[in-house]
């Protein structure tokens, strides 16, 4: 069971309180991550990724193992420690502006 966080505002949006858990079988790609979220949650679909070119939101970033796996492609797969369960994948918000 794979466990993923999002930021606040993607939590209030789907209406769970904290991790949301879901259950890939197999390699994982960040693409395959964001599949079963979009699908078990339809309200973020393009909350995360583009709907049309399937890529990253320029303001959303990955962090996994305490790395930012943000620069990887979204068939980039996901590592083994976070598709076991034993660490988060954590989808965060990037602040800008001035």
């Amino acid at each position: 069971m794979m466990r993923v966080v999002l930021p606040y505002h993607l939590r209030t949006l789907a209406g769970v309180g904290g991790e949301v858990r879901i259950d890939l079988a197999g390699a994982a790609t960040y693409a395959m991550v964001v599949d079963e979220i979009e699908a078990a949650y339809p309200m973020l679909k393009g909350t995360i990724r583009e709907q049309g070119s399937g890529k990253r939101r320029p303001f959303v970033r990955f962090f996994a193992c305490g790395q930012d796996v943000s620069h990887e492609g979204m068939d980039a797969a996901v590592p083994e420690e976070v598709a076991a369960g034993r660490e988060v994948l954590i989808v965060l918000g990037a602040v800008a502006g001035g």
